[in-house]
């Protein structure tokens, strides 16, 4: 049996996906710096769904970084996931063109990072209270321990890459195009990818990596839903963005209290997100489960669940 389905996967990845053939494109919603993302109905079974289409070249010229490594694709780590809160992937493969695709669970929401740059009003019907916050935050949390637990580093965790359901009831976390293995042939110095405001320190200094600097990632945007600013100075640039104000010593300034900005922010919530931004990895919150725990008494507490 177990033969008879990696025959069937293996003949799957050969099969070329004809996109007009199969697909009625409703729109084109996303286009990134690696892939173009497009809200499609699947002409087989009416289904509405996402197609993500990668770049070729620019997705060759990434994966040659880990060449005999065996790194597995995109598609090949989205699609182990089925998590209530991580957006599934249905299918992988190539187009006729050449192109990588992934079809995915389309939500229908806004990303985090709108809800952000809104300050915390995802519609004109339905702001963001402070349970609902947690509950989201809790979701996310969930995701990147799953992430973690199944052996992986996301490496771009950020508001963008946090999608909402239609309702607003469930936050999901996407994108899988920087994910490595966690372990150490990826982990070591010199691959630094990612959203540059999100990124550890240990990264930008292209020292060895783990997978805090998730956690680290994590907790840049759990301070952003909370208070709607970056825990130190916005920069122009991504190379000042980078820099996280660090001093000419090449030491991190510490963030800017979260309490400072949220006085009335439950202070272990408030702890425990300073312990994931912590930029000295040795300080830092070790895992998402550590989080998760920091968490539960003020989830009791509020009886948030």
């Amino acid at each position: 049996m177990a033969l008879k389905k990696r025959l069937q996967t293996l003949f799957a990845r050969k099969k070329r996906l004809d996109v007009s053939r199969r697909f009625e494109i409703l729109r084109q919603a996303i286009t990134g710096t690696m892939s173009t993302f497009y809200v499609v109905r699947d002409r087989n079974t009416g289904q509405v769904v996402g197609l993500k289409i990668l770049d070729p070249q620019k997705t060759a010229r990434f994966e040659a970084r880990f060449q005999g490594l065996g790194k597995p694709s995109e598609g090949e780590i989205a699609i182990r996931f089925d998590h209530p809160h991580i957006v599934k992937t249905y299918e992988h493969g190539t187009t006729t063109r050449g192109e990588p695709y992934l079809v995915m669970e389309y939500l229908g929401g806004p990303g985090m990072d709108y809800l952000i740059a809104n300050r915390g009003r995802i519609s004109e019907d339905v702001s963001l209270l402070e349970g609902r916050r947690l509950r989201y935050l809790r979701q996310v949390a969930e995701a990147l321990h799953e992430v973690h637990a199944a052996g992986f580093i996301h490496r771009d965790v950020c508001p963008r890459n946090l999608i909402f359901t239609e309702d607003h009831q469930v936050l999901k976390l996407t994108d899988f195009g920087l994910s490595v293995p966690a372990t150490e042939p990826f982990m070591r110095p010199g691959n630094r990818t990612g959203t540059p405001e999100y990124m550890a320190p240990e990264l930008i200094h292209r020292k060895p990596t783990d997978q805090r600097l998730d956690v680290f990632a994590f907790g840049v945007t759990a301070y952003e839903m909370f208070t709607y600013q970056h825990p130190w100075p916005r920069r122009q640039t991504d190379v000042a963005a980078m820099s996280h104000a660090m001093t000419a010593m090449g030491h991190v300034e510490p963030p800017a209290d979260i309490r400072k900005l949220r006085p009335d922010l439950h202070p272990e919530l408030a702890a425990a997100i300073h312990a994931c931004i912590e930029p000295e990895v040795k300080k830092r919150c070790p895992s998402m489960e550590k989080f998760l725990w920091m968490i539960r008494r003020v989830q009791n507490e509020l009886r948030i669940f």
